[in-house]
């Protein structure tokens, strides 16, 4: 579904900050200057938001993961229900430095908690002390905190998507160091140079996060619908295939039929063949007299 510009209008996605704070390298996505404040070119969001749409679309459909990462206040909730809902990884309390360039250290803690949650299972927590199944419980609630929302995902994501690129640069470095590509809501105060898909909007508003949000979270539906549509015709083709081969064709089918009854039955199919031979011996016999 195409975002249009009344939705953008009204969500406030066109509120920049103060002229003073800036940054020229959004200059291109500037409309005006009113009272101060920097008024974002809505026609150029819209456009924006439709190609990382597209973009984000074809990833899901691949059957990629995508990282969303949203740790200011504003967009904590809604990045956390919109991820929820596409089966996406997503980041709201804290960004874990080396989340991404040192993700194999972050898989062992991941681990750690799922071990944790064997020894409530299995019994074992029950045999220790109190005090270190308090210690343990505090380490699990930490764990999940901070890495619950990544628990499922066992490789690198294949792209990031950043709410607010200024506050969550550590994100942004690494995924730039890694090749990521990041999709990001940059505000004007913002640098989208580090950025490979800029959306050019309010970072500060709950409305306009959402808008934005809701724009990608049925693109990626939408991709995922189609993966899965794609995954049931290549099914259905290859049972069909399958098929085909097992059932081979008549005259095929005859030659086997042939040739198994010669090794069950050699002696009758070769008197079988041999029968017509002596009826016409039998039918030439009064000529010769």
């Amino acid at each position: 579904m195409r975002t249009t510009f009344d939705q953008l209008l009204e969500a406030g996605c066109h509120f920049g900050h103060l002229k003073r704070k800036w940054n020229p390298a959004m200059a291109p996505y500037i409309y005006m200057e009113r009272n101060g404040i920097h008024i974002i070119d809505l026609n150029k969001t819209a456009v924006k938001i439709d190609e990382a749409a597209e973009a984000l679309k074809n990833i899901a459909r691949s059957g990629r993961k995508i990282l969303f990462v949203g740790t200011k206040k504003q967009g904590q909730e809604i990045v956390a229900e919109k991820a929820k809902e596409m089966g996406m990884p997503y980041i709201t309390e804290r960004w874990a430095g080396g989340m991404l360039t040192n993700f194999p250290t972050i898989r062992k803690a991941v681990k750690k908690m799922s071990s944790i949650d064997k020894m409530m299972t299995d019994g074992t927590f029950d045999n220790i002390s109190k005090r270190e199944k308090l210690q343990i419980t505090r380490q699990r609630e930490k764990l999940e905190k901070n890495l619950g929302s990544i628990a499922d995902l066992t490789r690198l994501p294949s792209a990031i998507f950043v709410v607010d690129v200024m506050k969550e640069h550590i994100a942004v470095a690494e995924a730039n160091r890694l090749g990521i590509p990041v999709f990001g809501i940059v505000d004007t105060n913002s640098n989208p140079n580090n950025i490979d898909f800029v959306i050019p909007a309010n970072d500060d508003a709950t409305k306009s996060i959402e808008v934005i949000l809701n724009a990608v979270t049925e693109a990626v539906k939408e991709g995922l619908e189609e993966r899965k549509v794609e995954k049931a015709d290549e099914e259905a083709a290859a049972a069909q295939a399958e098929a085909s081969e097992e059932a081979p064709a008549p005259k095929e089918r005859r030659t086997r039929v042939r040739k198994a009854a010669e090794k069950k039955e050699p002696e009758k199919v070769a008197s079988a063949a041999e029968a017509p031979a002596a009826e016409e011996t039998a039918a030439e016999a009064p000529a010769a007299e």
